[in-house]
């Protein structure tokens, strides 16, 4: 390690900070034309959600199985914490079931697998692949479509609690076996399944247990959205008997807080027409509804923003003379130097959110030709005007054709990036249109020099759709970096006043 100006000492490298959570995402699975597998009846699906973890696929959950069905809707959401700083990739295996022996345990039960990543998946916020076999086989026509929503946005999550009374009776020999279903009505008039609930028994006044969904995966945060109540008796064969549905909305729903409680007439549309006196098939009843609220970053993603990413690097002399071999900017021709692995394995992932794929690339703390003055945010590609860069892979060769040709020099500030991008920023926000978020990657080998003036920026940021990632390379001494990261207290500017949200990341 290199000991950093100043300091006769070699630090310690510096431990892995945790990423940050930065959400919780919600994947919804469906399935269309499964492989039939059985002689008698049809496959009972299910599906396994495998998370690739240091090159080992690991299970992370699996679904309901559904009994008789190659055109499956499972009820199960897989919930995955959404780290955006890294490529996760997922695997989904579908599985024919047969109870007890476990799911997978035989290969004449697989019906297929899929691979992809949570940000392809966040990105086009729908995905329909074909299954494959073994070997690359295509598994007949099969597909399957992830959905995903985000869970911590602002919009919460509402607890529900139904019951019904005096259903109708679809069974000879006992009672119907009810459960319900709660569909979504989306604009385009398709309906996505929010939930589903247990199966009780041979009983026509169900009391169901109470359970919890996010209110974007409820009615897309707006209140008026239509919602579909479906009560069913359940058919082990699969071919479950309609007894009723009702239409309501989120709003309507609150009216059940406290010691209110609201309720519907459960129709048979079939009946309404054939029976002159049919007044329901019984009352579906919200006996309870409670509401809690939380707050965060993929708001902007998931609302339709476009990333707009802008790279920042570190051209001081205390990274060493590029020409010699143990400088951090040392160019190699055999291998990527430490600002390019950082400057790719952060760049992949932000260009699956970025339509364009256009970087702005800027760095700071050089002398720059023609004048030879230091600067501390300039056009890597010496365009003042187009700082963009096509691709990650327009960057790296932006950087390298830069290097021979500035001088490294000093000090360390970062506040003038910050403010120019909170600036670029600032500027889309007062359109009307806001549809871009700012990401801005500082790649730096050691301290801030302008502490006081980069907290006060960032505090003017946080206010921004604006993120900072601050990867610090090498192996200097970043202790000081942890406290822009916010997450041993509240980051305040030198004034005192604390930043809106958290937005810096700082990863070594």
């Amino acid at each position: 390690p290199r000991a950093p100006a100043g300091m006769g000492t070699v630090p310690e490298p510096c431990p892995q900070a945790p990423l940050a959570v930065l959400s919780k995402v919600e994947l919804r699975v469906s399935c269309k034309h499964l492989l039939d597998r059985d002689t008698l009846n049809k496959s009972d699906p299910c599906v396994l959600l495998l998370m690739q973890s240091q090159g080992q696929w690991m299970e992370v959950d699996r679904s309901e199985i559904i009994k008789s069905n190659l055109n499956p809707v499972f009820a199960k959401i897989f919930t995955v914490d959404y780290y955006f700083e890294e490529v996760q990739k997922l695997r989904f295996e579908v599985y024919d079931s047969h109870g007890h022996a476990g799911v997978g345990t035989h290969d004449d039960d697989f019906l297929g697998g899929m691979e992809c990543t949570v940000g392809q998946i966040v990105a086009q916020k729908r995905v329909t692949k074909p299954l494959f076999l073994k070997y690359g086989k295509f598994a007949g026509k099969s597909t399957i479509t992830i959905i995903s929503e985000e869970i911590s946005g602002n919009n919460g999550y509402v607890e529900l609690a139904f019951r019904a009374k005096k259903l109708d009776d679809k069974d000879l020999f006992s009672k119907s076996d009810p459960f319900l279903e709660i569909y979504r009505i989306d604009d385009d008039r398709s309906e996505q399944l929010v939930y589903r609930t247990e199966v009780v028994k041979n009983n026509l006044s169900p009391v169901w247990e109470p359970f919890k969904v996010s209110l974007n995966s409820l009615c897309s945060c707006e209140e008026k959205r239509k919602l579909r109540g479906v009560v069913w008796d359940y058919d082990s064969r699969g071919k479950h008997d309609f007894i009723g549905e009702f239409f309501t909305t989120f709003e309507e729903m609150q009216k059940a807080m406290g010691e209110n409680k609201v309720q519907w007439d459960c129709m048979n549309p079939k009946y309404k027409i054939k029976k002159r006196n049919y007044k329901n098939s019984g009352v579906v009843v919200l006996l309870d509804l409670k509401i809690h609220r939380v707050y965060s970053f993929l708001d902007y993603i998931m609302g339709g923003c476009q990333i707009h990413f802008t790279v920042a690097i570190d051209f001081t002399a205390s990274n060493g003379d590029p020409r010699n071999s143990c400088s951090l900017h040392y160019i190699n021709p055999y291998q990527p130097n430490e600002y390019l692995k950082a400057l790719v394995a952060v760049g992949e992932i932000c260009q699956d959110y970025d339509s364009d794929k256009k970087f702005s690339a800027l760095g700071f703390g050089a002398r720059i030709p023609p004048k030879y003055e230091v600067s501390h945010d300039f056009a890597i590609n010496f365009n003042p005007d187009n700082d963009e860069c096509e691709g990650i892979q327009g960057v790296v060769e932006s950087y390298q054709s830069c290097l021979p040709k500035i001088q490294l020099y000093g000090p360390t500030n970062v506040a003038p990036i910050i403010t120019k991008v909170a600036r670029v920023a600032a500027d889309e926000e007062r359109t009307k249109e806001a549809s871009q978020y700012f990401i801005l990657l500082i790649l730096t080998d050691g301290v801030v020099t302008d502490m006081a003036d980069t907290r006060e920026a960032i505090v003017r940021a946080s206010y921004l759709p604006m993120s900072i990632i601050i990867v610090g390379v090498g192996n200097a001494d970043f202790t000081d970096m942890q406290i822009l990261d916010g997450d041993d207290g509240v980051l305040r500017s030198p004034k005192g006043e604390p930043v809106l949200r958290d937005i810096v990341q700082f990863v070594p």
